[in-house]
C-alpha cells in the first residue's frame, strides 16, 4: 500500500552512453570492424535504431537513407509518364545542343555537323590501306 507522497519507482530500462563510448562505437562501424549488429551485441547496446543515430549524428560517412529505387515497381502508367517526361527532357537538350552548335558554325565559319560516315564510305579502300600502313605503333 502506497502512502500519499509516496511514489512507486520503476527501473529505468534506457542506459545513458558517454560521447566517448558512441564514437568508439561509430568508429568501429565506420571502420569495418563490426556490424551494427555485431556492436549491437558485443557492448550489450539495446536499442535497434540506436548505433545507426549515432552513426548518423557522429559519423563521418553518410548514413542518411537512401530511396530504393532498383526494388521500387512503378505500374505502367507511372512508367509511361515517366519516360515521356524523360523524352520531353532529351528533347529540349537535343534542340539546345543543335543550336549551340549552328551558332558555333556561324560565329566561327566552321561546319561542326560533318557526315563522317559518308566521308568513309565515299573514300576508295586501297587509299584507306595506305593510310594504315603509314602509322607506326608505338614502341613500349
Amino acid at each position: 500500500m502506497i502512502n500519499k507522497g509516496q511514489f512507486r519507482v520503476r527501473k529505468r530500462t534506457q542506459k545513458d552512453y558517454t560521447l566517448a563510448f558512441k564514437l568508439q562505437v561509430v568508429e568501429e562501424v565506420e571502420n569495418g570492424q563490426l556490424s551494427q549488429d555485431a556492436a549491437q551485441r558485443k557492448y550489450g547496446i539495446q536499442g535497434n535504431a540506436t548505433i545507426l543515430i549515432w552513426l548518423r549524428k557522429h559519423g563521418r560517412l553518410d548514413w542518411t537513407p537512401k530511396p530504393n529505387i532498383m526494388g521500387k515497381k512503378l505500374s505502367p502508367n507511372k512508367k509511361i509518364a515517366e519516360l515521356e517526361k524523360k523524352i520531353r527532357r532529351l528533347e529540349a537538350e537535343k534542340t539546345i545542343l543543335n543550336m549551340a552548335i549552328d551558332i558555333a558554325d556561324e560565329t566561327h565559319n566552321t561546319d561542326i555537323r560533318k557526315k563522317y560516315l559518308s566521308l568513309l564510305l565515299s573514300e576508295p579502300k586501297p587509299q584507306q590501306a595506305n593510310e594504315q600502313q603509314d602509322i607506326t605503333p608505338l614502341e613500349p
